[in-house]
C-alpha cells in the first residue's frame, strides 16, 4: 500500500513553518529554508543578532515609533529570516548560488535584494508582505516567485 507522501514544496514549506517558531520578533514570525536539489543548506529565522537582547526581551522599537509594516526596515533590532538564512550559508562556507528559498512571508525588498546577489532564482513564499519595491525587484530580476499552498 503506497502512503501518501507530501510534495517537496509542502514538505520545505512546513520545515520553514517550524523554523520560524524560534524567532524572537514581536511582530511577525517568519522562518526561511535555503534549499538545492531538494537539500537543505541553511535556515533563518527573524530575530536580533547573536548575543544581542532579542525583542521579545526589550520590546519592539518599530511598535514604539508606530512605523507601519513594510516601511522603514532599518529601524528593527532584527534580521529577517531569509537574511539569517544567506548569513549562516555563509558563515558555514556553503554556497546557496542556484538554491531556492522557502519563507513563510513574501520577503521584503531589502531581503529580495540579498536574494538577486546570494544567486538565488526560485523564492517560494506562504503569506504576502506590503512592499511594492520588492515585486519590482522580483519582475527585473527574472527570480522565479510561487506562491505555497499548503496542502498535501
Amino acid at each position: 500500500m503506497k502512503k501518501d507522501r507530501p510534495t517537496w514544496d509542502f514538505y520545505f514549506m512546513e520545515i520553514a513553518g517550524i523554523v520560524s517558531k524560534r524567532s524572537t520578533c514581536k511582530r511577525r514570525n517568519v522562518g526561511a529554508v535555503a534549499v538545492k536539489d531538494k537539500r537543505i543548506l541553511s535556515t533563518g529565522y527573524n530575530g536580533a543578532p547573536i548575543g544581542l537582547t532579542h525583542c521579545i526581551d526589550s520590546g519592539c522599537l518599530r511598535e514604539r515609533l508606530n512605523v507601519a509594516s513594510g516601511e522603514r526596515h532599518e529601524l528593527c533590532r532584527g534580521l529577517h529570516a531569509e537574511q539569517n538564512a544567506i548569513i549562516q550559508a555563509a558563515y558555514h562556507g556553503v554556497s546557496i548560488n542556484g538554491a531556492d528559498i522557502y519563507s513563510t512571508h513574501l520577503p521584503c525588498s531589502i531581503c529580495i535584494k540579498m536574494i538577486i546577489n546570494a544567486g538565488i532564482i526560485r523564492v517560494f513564499y506562504l503569506d504576502g508582505y506590503s512592499d511594492d519595491l520588492a515585486m519590482e525587484l522580483v519582475n527585473e530580476s527574472g527570480i522565479i516567485l510561487k506562491k505555497v499552498e499548503m496542502k498535501t
